[in-house]
């Protein structure tokens, strides 16, 4: 059985004139992360090993997880093939995980998280956002095989604000 956690990057700012993948978070983006931090170490009973696209926004969401869920150096991986934007390529990225590894959970972009979400998932999601967080697990024991998963839960910033 795989699972897997799709987390979509905490809201960027564009307040400085930069490239794409060099945009920061805007502040907002630490109060989500807490947010959705806090309701996830409701499900979370499993170590993960985490996956992060080398967009500045993605990576510092994710280094805010790993710091929280306090994953191991060695469980924290920055790859380079998760800065994707279509389903295609990110799910090419999935199906090479390492069949050892279980619980995965990647930080990333939409629009390619939203409609891997979709395909892969049982539950329709108009949108992931900003720090939108989904699991789905799978039956398959091979990530090259997953298909017709089941959405466990989502966690959208917006589920926990007053």
């Amino acid at each position: 059985m795989k699972t897997l956690y799709l987390v979509r990057h905490g809201k960027s700012s564009w307040e400085y004139d930069l490239p794409d993948h060099k945009r920061p978070l805007e502040k907002r983006a630490y109060n989500d992360a807490e947010l959705v931090l806090s309701a996830l170490q409701k499900h979370l009973t499993h170590e993960v090993k985490m996956y992060s696209s080398k967009a500045v926004r993605a990576l510092e969401t994710a280094k805010m997880f790993k710091k929280e869920l306090q994953v191991k150096d060695s469980d924290f991986t920055v790859l380079e093939d998760l800065y994707a934007f279509n389903v295609q390529h990110l799910m090419q990225v999935i199906q090479g995980f390492d069949d050892r590894e279980n619980n995965i959970m990647i930080f990333g972009h939409n629009p390619a998280f939203t409609s891997v979400a979709n395909y892969l998932g049982d539950d329709f999601i108009d949108n992931v956002p900003t720090t939108g967080l989904v699991c789905i697990s799978f039956q398959q024991k091979s990530w090259k095989e997953i298909s017709d998963g089941k959405t466990l839960f989502k966690l959208f910033p917006k589920m926990f604000r007053s």
